[in-house]
């Protein structure tokens, strides 16, 4: 795995007993946001990771637009899971349970708000679970999207099961495979056209079909294009800071598409960027990291952990939340966007790319 993919922290200066709780900033829609999370099981295809799996178990978390608040918010993960997230990122100072203490902005077994909506599929980075983007799923279902955010299994640090199991990252350290990268995106262009036949089956009046786009972090992004080129369904994509381990085919990929990602030169980009012929933008974000387009950084700096990025504070969620809204507005809304046109002096970080510029 390269740096960007298996990044490792200091651990924080002061004590356990100073380590703030953790809090994911409240999302800026008129909704309140309402969560659940399903068990999917497709039998028609074996688990690529452990060969004694018949079927690809998947869970997914699916944050939607609620009539109204609830009175529980939702758990951002187990204890048993921020112990394994933080041990396995070797974040051994602080207590293993504190990130199962972040305080969320949604709610469980609460009533949707009514009418079809436009949905979003979010893939994570390897090898970090589908709660590391809960800030911008919570952020577009207050604006009126459904949201599902899906764990790959064996490809994170840790989720699990409602049955009990916690299964941890079988995919990680595997040179025994070829291709790695390109077994995980191709795994992945398979594992989201499953989720989306479910989906739709289990809430027909609930999804917008004509409406339906993607976002990935890391080697979530990267698996964008391809599942866009398998499945047209996926109307529109956004790349968080993927390196593209799998390039396009040459014939090119003509729906919208969104590279939004680091600062400075990324050689995948260059080679792919002509190779998308629809509406595109490359933007870049001064001062992030690779954990700047995930909850990561914001929470990493709450509990005195050090990534070294320069966005402080909220930051980093408000730019990404900004521009992933702003993008998704346009192609599935059909609603204009100046954000995406310009610079904007209200984030100046967001700079304009191409392969000559950046």
């Amino acid at each position: 795995m390269t740096a960007l993919l298996a990044v490792r922290v200091a651990a924080p200066s002061g004590s356990a007993a100073e380590v703030a709780t953790p809090y994911l900033p409240s999302p800026t829609g008129p909704h309140p946001v309402g969560t659940t999370s399903l068990h999917l099981k497709d039998v028609s295809r074996p688990d690529p990771w452990v060969p004694w799996a018949t079927a690809r178990e998947l869970m997914v978390s699916l944050w939607y637009p609620a009539k109204s608040p609830g009175s529980r918010r939702a758990r951002y993960m187990t204890p048993k899971e921020s112990e394994l997230l933080l041990t396995s990122s070797e974040i051994t100072s602080v207590p293993p349970d504190l990130l199962s203490r972040t305080r969320t902005n949604a709610y469980t077994a609460v009533e949707p708000a009514g009418g079809k909506r436009p949905l979003v599929v979010l893939s994570p980075g390897f090898p970090w679970p589908r709660s590391s983007l809960t800030a911008l799923a919570e952020e577009l279902a207050s604006h009126g999207y459904l949201v599902v955010a899906i764990d790959h299994t064996y490809e994170n640090y840790v989720m699990t099961f409602p049955d009990g199991r916690v299964v941890t990252c079988a995919a990680c350290g595997r040179p025994d495979v070829g291709d790695f990268e390109k077994a995980i995106v191709e795994g992945r262009a398979r594992d989201v056209p499953f989720v989306l036949d479910e989906l739709i089956r289990k809430y027909p009046k609930r999804i917008d079909r004509s409406r339906i786009a993607m976002a990935g972090m890391s080697m979530g992004g990267v698996s964008v294009g391809e599942t866009m080129l398998a499945d047209p369904r996926v109307r529109a994509g956004i790349n968080l800071d993927g390196r593209m381990f799998k390039d396009l085919p040459e014939r090119g990929l003509s729906r919208p598409f969104l590279i939004f990602g680091h600062e400075g030169p990324e050689d995948s980009w260059d080679l792919n960027w002509p190779r998308l012929t629809g509406w595109k933008r490359w933007l870049t974000v001064a001062g992030s990291i690779h954990p700047s387009f995930t909850d990561y950084d914001l929470l990493t700096q709450q509990i005195g952990v050090e990534f070294g990025g320069k966005l402080v504070g909220t930051r980093s969620v408000e730019i990404t939340r900004r521009y992933v809204r702003a993008f998704f507005d346009l192609h599935l809304r059909v609603e204009p966007q100046s954000l995406l046109d310009r610079p904007s002096p209200q984030y100046p970080e967001v700079k304009f790319c191409a392969p000559e510029t950046c």
